[in-house]
């Protein structure tokens, strides 16, 4: 066994000795929210769900609901000790308020176990995910983990890469030669199993993700790159699922490739990037964030890729992703959060949206507790058990997504005329709605019996009751936007 083996395996033991040690409690802050406690860490994976397809669920059968956020990484300038510490305080502060899930980049400066040499990886690196993840198992926050995101080789770029290239020690010639040359095919496929031989299939990986918007890469040969790597990490990590990533669905050019990869018989799960961009060419991500959001996971149900769909990334930026969105500063109440949070679930996606910028904008603005209002909202829907059908509704003064199920159905109303560009752009404070009806007749369960109506305000955290009267229902007083959930006698 050489000293690279044996590291390896000495490291692999130590980290399932640590972990064995350890009394797990997971806890699902959606439908079902069942605490499974363990004393093993391979109890319970997240699995497309056998019931429906579109949804998640527990390997133990029970219901999971993503909802959390990115969190690339620490600032790159910091320690071990100080990086971990803020890793670990925003998990707290998203588990604390009901939160399940974070997409963590491996290829970042501060977890990059391959940066000194093309194939040769750090343990010391290592040791910073063993932490991330005993911090990801210790709070119930399960990790997105995300191998690489390089887009050149160019050296002094954020997202170049240069050690890979000959010149440096590397293997290619070029950043197509990296995709299409076996000999850097079979090195990347060593990187996983290294992983692999280190970590195995761990349940507090929501999934692995290949790479960070696949197909913005300066080179070819990406998508059959892609196909095969799917395969690879399913063969490595049987219980975790796979996947891969895409830039931002910001023109028309993006549908053809977005196609391709949701429907990957490989990839688990049709994942989605948008952001609110008004250097964007399409006209859709200038408008308000409910509607943009909601629009792109419209366009992934359209490929019907037959598994689940996520907002993986969206947020606002400047023109072109140019920088955050300046009119983060005034968003204080979290309004373009909760837009990515909400809308993107009620149009049929199987999580809330996953936003960008954790520590520019969720962290300095201390919007945590957005992310409980969202858990709050979906408590006891089980997804996959009511089947949920997504519908729109016509109103003259809200916008309404609601998902239609066997039992249960739920509707999220917001506001037309409160936007990010009434709100932060003009400084007009949010009207409120008064006695204002919705006719949720296209939206019920035909065949519900004494439907039980229930108001849940995100923005005070209150719950009310109410009826249906003639097909509509009558709401109580609320700002920017509320949510309607109608439960069926026999669903209770």
């Amino acid at each position: 066994m050489s000293h690279g083996e044996k590291c390896m395996f000495w490291g692999f033991v130590t980290y399932r000795i640590r972990h064995a040690c350890l009394l797990a409690v997971f806890v699902a802050t959606s439908a079902g929210s069942t605490t499974v406690a363990a004393a093993d860490a391979d109890q319970s994976f997240v699995r497309v769900s056998q019931r429906d397809h579109r949804y998640f669920e527990l390997s133990d059968g029970s219901p999971y609901i993503p909802i959390g956020l990115n969190m690339i990484a620490p600032a790159h300038t910091l320690s071990t000790d100080s990086g971990l510490a803020d890793i670990e305080r925003w998990i707290r502060n998203l588990s604390d308020n009901g939160g399940n899930f974070a997409r963590i980049w491996l290829s970042n400066n501060f977890w990059d176990i391959e940066h000194e040499k093309s194939g040769s990886y750090d343990n010391d690196k290592a040791r910073r995910i063993d932490a991330l993840l005993d911090i990801g198992r210790k709070y119930g926050v399960r990790l997105k983990l995300t191998m690489e995101h390089f887009r050149s080789f160019d050296n002094g770029k954020w997202s170049g890469k240069p050690l890979h290239h000959i010149s440096n020690g590397g293997l290619a010639e070029s950043v197509t030669d990296f995709f299409t040359n076996p000999t850097c095919r079979g090195q990347f496929k060593r990187k996983i199993g290294w992983y692999a031989g280190r970590y195995g299939s761990n349940p507090t990986v929501f999934a692995w993700e290949l790479w960070n918007e696949m197909d913005c890469v300066s080179g070819k040969g990406w998508d059959k790159w892609t196909q095969e790597m799917l395969v690879e990490l399913h063969r490595r990590f049987p219980e975790n699922l796979a996947t891969q990533s895409l830039g931002s669905f910001d023109n028309e050019s993006k549908r053809s490739r977005y196609r391709m990869v949701c429907v990957m018989p490989e990839n688990d799960i049709a994942q989605v990037h948008r952001y609110l961009d008004l250097g964007a060419r399409l006209e859709v991500c200038h408008g308000p964030v409910d509607v943009l959001t909601s629009d792109a996971i419209k366009e992934l149900r359209i490929f019907k890729p037959g598994k689940p769909i996520l907002l993986a990334e969206s947020g606002a930026v400047e023109p072109s992703h140019s920088g955050p969105f300046k009119l983060y500063a005034k968003d204080k109440a979290g309004i373009i959060l909760h837009d990515v949070l909400f809308a993107p679930f009620f149009t049929g996606a199987a999580g809330s949206g996953q936003i960008w910028h954790w520590d520019h904008y969720v962290d300095r603005n201390n919007l945590w507790w957005q992310f409980g209002r969202f858990a709050e909202a979906v408590k006891g829907i089980d997804p996959a058990g009511e089947e949920f059908e997504p519908v729109e509704l016509s109103d003259s003064q809200l916008r309404i997504y609601a998902l239609k199920g066997r039992n249960v159905s739920i509707a999220f109303c917001r506001d037309r005329m409160n936007t990010w560009q009434s709100e932060l752009a003009e400084q007009k404070p949010p009207r409120t709605m008064r006695k204002a009806r919705i006719e949720l007749a296209g939206a019920i369960a035909t065949g519900a019996k004494n439907p039980v109506v229930e108001v849940y305000n995100p923005w005070t955290n209150r719950r009310s009751k109410s009826t249906i009267e003639h097909g509509s229902v009558l709401l109580p007083d609320f700002s920017r936007s509320i949510v309607v959930t109608v439960r069926s006698e026999n669903g209770r």
